[in-house]
This record gives structure tokens, sequence and C-alpha cells, in this order.
């Protein structure tokens, strides 16, 4: 018995100049990054202001796609300085994820981001709704 593949779906990201796509969509799973930019595709502000930031812009690329901060099964966290910036970001994340949706998610350390400035990125896998 062969099964059809799930359709994917990718969402270009909003500029030429990117070098992904926004969100890709496997049948009913989600996959997107956020990082911390502004409308102007500035990274500015202290972690506090870049942690919400970036669950923002992942809320909004959720949406996008039928889902939402609710929907997502595992999160990845990147962030610099872990020990300086760990506190900050899970304030913002405790805010922002109330309990009883918060997902599994992973923290990571890391020396540097693809952006100097750039204190934190994640990467979510989420439900997506149906279409």
């Amino acid at each position: 018995m062969t099964t059809a593949a799930a359709p994917l779906i990718r969402i270009p990201e909003d500029t030429g100049a990117a070098l992904s796509a926004q969100t890709t969509v496997i049948g009913d799973l989600a996959f997107t990054t956020a990082i911390p930019v502004d409308a102007n595709g500035e990274v500015t502000g202290d972690i506090d202001a870049q942690s919400r930031r970036v669950l923002a812009r992942l809320e909004a690329k959720l949406a996008a796609v039928g889902s939402g901060l609710d929907r997502i099964a595992h999160l990845t966290i990147h962030l610099c300085d872990i020990s300086a910036n760990r506190d900050a970001f899970n304030a913002v994340y405790r805010e922002m994820m109330p309990e009883g949706t918060r997902p599994v998610r992973c923290l990571v350390g890391v020396a540097a981001l693809a952006r100097p400035e750039m204190l934190v990125e994640v990467t979510a896998i989420a439900a997506a709704r149906a279409r």
C-alpha cells in the first residue's frame, strides 16, 4: 500500500535577502525560526526587548499558517551569554507563554548568532491548524 506524501508548503520571507523560508508546513506540522528584528530589519535593545520581539515575531509567523504559540510542540532557544541572559529571557517567556501552553523546550547557550547585535533566536515546531 502506497500513501501520498504530505504536501510541503514554504512561506517565503518578506524580504529578498532571506536565505530560508519564513515557515515550512508539512502536513499538520509547521516549522519556523524567528529573530528579533524590528519593522526596519534592525536588531536593537537589551535581552528583554529582543525576547519580546522574537516571541512576537514567532507568534505572527505561526498565525500566518493558522497556528499559534499555544500550538508549539517543541521550541529551541539560542541565547548568547546564557549566564547573563537566561533569567531575563525566562521572565518574558513566562509572561508570553502562560502555564499550560508551554511546549517542550531546549535552551542552548551560544557564543554568537548570525548578527553580532542579536542576543536570542528561536526555532519552533508547531501543530498547524487544518486549512
